[in-house]
C-alpha cells in the first residue's frame, strides 16, 4: 500500500484546535459527565519520530513504524486520536479516524474526518465512544458550526457515525492486536 507522507494539517482540525473542550467527571456514577468531551486537539500532527515512538510503545513491536497514522489529538489519560491511512491515494480527510486508549482500548470512531466532525458536534468524543460505548451526547453548538463549515457530508448523529465506522472496519481491534508483542 502506498502511504502518503502528507503532514499538512487539515483546515477542519485547525478549526477544532481553537475550541475549548471542557471536561468533568461524575464520581457518583464513575463516568464522564454527559455534556463533556475529553479531547485535547492538537495544532499539528505528531512528528514521524513521535508517531514511531508511540506505536512502538503501544504495541511493543519495533518492527512497525507509524507511517499509517497521523496523530491529531488526545484525551486526558493519554489516549490518542489519529487518522489511519488505509485508503491508498485518498486525501487525509477521507481516511478513517481511530482511537488508541491509554489502557489498550482501540476502535474506529469515524469513516472520515467529515464524519468525525459530526461525532464531536453530537457531543461524543473518541474516548467516550471507545472506552465508554457512548453513541449519544449533548450537542455542542461550536462543534456543530465547525462540522457545518468543513464537513462535505450532511448532519449525522453520533450513533450513525459510529455504526458506519464499525460496519466498514469491523476487524480494526483484531488488526491492532496482531501488531502487539
Amino acid at each position: 500500500m502506498e502511504i502518503t507522507d502528507n503532514r499538512s494539517f487539515p483546515a477542519a482540525l485547525d478549526a477544532l484546535s481553537g475550541i475549548d473542550f471542557p471536561w468533568d467527571y461524575d464520581e457518583k456514577t464513575d463516568t464522564p459527565a454527559p455534556y463533556n468531551i475529553d479531547y485535547e486537539p492538537y495544532v499539528e500532527f505528531d512528528s514521524p519520530e513521535e508517531t514511531n515512538e508511540w506505536i512502538w510503545a503501544w504495541t511493543g513491536n519495533k518492527e512497525l513504524n507509524g507511517d499509517a497514522f497521523r496523530v491529531f489529538g488526545k484525551d486526558g489519560t493519554g489516549g490518542l486520536a489519529a487518522l489511519w491511512l488505509v485508503r491508498p491515494g485518498r486525501p487525509l480527510t477521507e481516511q478513517p479516524v481511530v482511537f488508541f486508549g491509554s489502557e489498550g482500548e482501540t476502535g474506529v470512531v469515524a469513516t472520515s474526518l467529515d464524519e468525525f466532525l459530526w461525532l464531536l458536534a453530537g457531543g461524543v468524543g473518541p474516548q467516550e465512544a471507545v472506552e465508554f460505548g457512548s453513541d449519544s451526547g449533548v450537542p455542542h453548538e461550536k462543534l456543530r458550526a465547525v462540522a457545518e463549515k468543513y464537513s462535505a457530508v450532511g448532519p449525522r448523529t453520533p450513533a450513525e457515525v459510529l455504526a458506519a465506522a464499525r460496519a466498514e472496519f469491523p476487524g480494526f481491534e483484531e488488526t491492532v492486536q496482531s501488531w502487539c508483542r
